[in-house]
């Protein structure tokens, strides 16, 4: 719901606070996220396992960022939101500094389980609770907030391969992340919690935007998902194992591996950056043809150029810089065509989350079978199903035609 020049929103000093607070939390969540991708090799040699057994570690991971995804919702619609969130920063804080001390495969399984549950409320509360602080001006500061998240997902392979190369190794870097949970867990907790956005339905269509009052359909609540499921899984998969191919084809060792990763996470940074004016210019659907269309020319590239170290490069920052503005300009052709719930809004994110369970482990159980291949095919095939089921969802929305909206 866009403002108009008449009535600019000018936040509050308070408002502002509260955003800079939500965007240090989604740096620590960055920083949590993509760490486990360049320390895949390292995790596994600690255990005692192979890397199909070490992608257990990927699948409850996930799993628990599905759980606390889930239940993190009503979570905050019971308690106070801040010192949940600062609970959750704490309890990644303790996950991250007890992976490099897991003695066995499954110790390692059950803090990985616990870490997604707190990733996992984690994202759902903050993207939460800066919709209750700026209501219906809310777009600006989401996209910041996902610019932050790709900030400290860019800066977290950059910590763990500096810990390498100052020989402090993998638990050095896992406990310089822990801490940096600390100081914006304490910062949150102090800053009032907002209360919740109370449903008014009262709310006015934008001018010349015809509006059809229809209840949701079906059919879109099948393909969103799916989409949602198949995009967030070649994202999980270019984070968590792209650094394990570029080692396995002989391409660098594990720091350059983790720089490969960083590229990865900060192309994701740069595209989000970029789909600010593009997005202004352009429709959802535009948008996401273009965002797929550069996703699978790189993963051309990948595929076309096995083992070549630039086309590695390439092909990697380009899938991060056309992956950026997918989830968000999804939601937005969501939201144009569905009433948009709470429970809707978690069908997405459930979608999200078991794409960024399976189809990691997928590539898990087949890295060592088939060999490092296996990482790039497995994402194109996913790649090719993302945008079949695109094509399936603009079929749908032309068909429908018109948008709700909800108030």
């Amino acid at each position: 719901m866009m403002v108009t020049s008449a009535e600019a929103y000018r936040p509050s000093r308070t408002a502002w606070v509260t955003t800079l607070a939500y965007c240090a939390a989604f740096v620590a969540l960055g920083l949590s996220h993509a760490s486990l991708g360049p320390t895949l090799v390292s995790l596994a040699a600690q255990v005692g396992v192979g890397l199909v057994q070490i992608s257990y570690g990927l699948s409850a991971r996930s799993a628990g960022y599905l759980l606390g995804s889930v239940l993190g919702g009503r979570l905050y619609d019971a308690v106070k939101g801040h010192p949940l969130i600062a609970a959750m920063l704490a309890l990644i804080a303790i996950g991250l500094a007890a992976l490099p001390l897991a003695p066995g495969l499954w110790l390692l399984v059950v803090v990985l389980f616990g870490l997604g549950v707190a990733e996992g409320a984690l994202d759902v509360g903050v993207n939460t609770l800066v919709v209750w602080v700026h209501r219906r001006n809310v777009s600006p500061y989401m996209n910041a907030l996902h610019f932050f998240f790709g900030l400290g997902a860019f800066l977290s392979p950059i910590i763990v391969a500096q810990a390498v190369r100052l020989g402090g190794g993998m638990r050095a870097a896992y406990w310089v992340l822990a801490a940096l949970m600390l100081p914006v867990a304490s910062v949150v907790a102090r800053v009032p919690s907002p209360s919740a956005v109370e449903q008014t339905g009262d709310a006015s269509p934008e001018p010349g935007i015809e509006v059809r009052a229809r209840g949701n359909d079906a059919l879109l609540l099948f393909l969103l998902p799916l989409f949602f499921f198949l995009l967030v899984g070649v994202e999980g998969s270019f984070g968590n194992w792209i650094a394990t191919y570029a080692q396995a084809m002989g391409l660098g060792d594990a720091s350059t591996a983790a720089y490969l990763t960083s590229a990865f996470w900060g192309a994701l940074t740069l595209g989000r950056l970029l789909s600010v004016p593009l997005a202004v210019r352009l429709a959802p659907r535009q948008v996401l043809a273009i965002d797929l269309a550069g996703c699978l020319l790189s993963v051309g590239v990948l595929l076309i150029w096995p083992g070549v170290r630039i086309a590695t490069w390439v092909g990697t920052f380009g899938a991060g810089l056309c992956m950026a503005s997918a989830f968000p300009t999804t939601l937005s052709l969501a939201e144009r065509h569905l009433r948009i719930t709470g429970a809707v809004t978690s069908l997405f994110f459930v979608g999200g989350s078991l794409g960024g369970m399976v189809l990691p482990w997928i590539i898990g159980q087949l890295f060592e079978r088939i060999g490092p291949s296996v990482t790039i095919g497995a994402m194109a095939t996913a790649l090719t199903l993302c945008i079949t089921a695109f094509g399936a969802i603009v079929v749908r929305t032309r068909a429908r035609g018109g948008k709700v909206r909800y108030g």
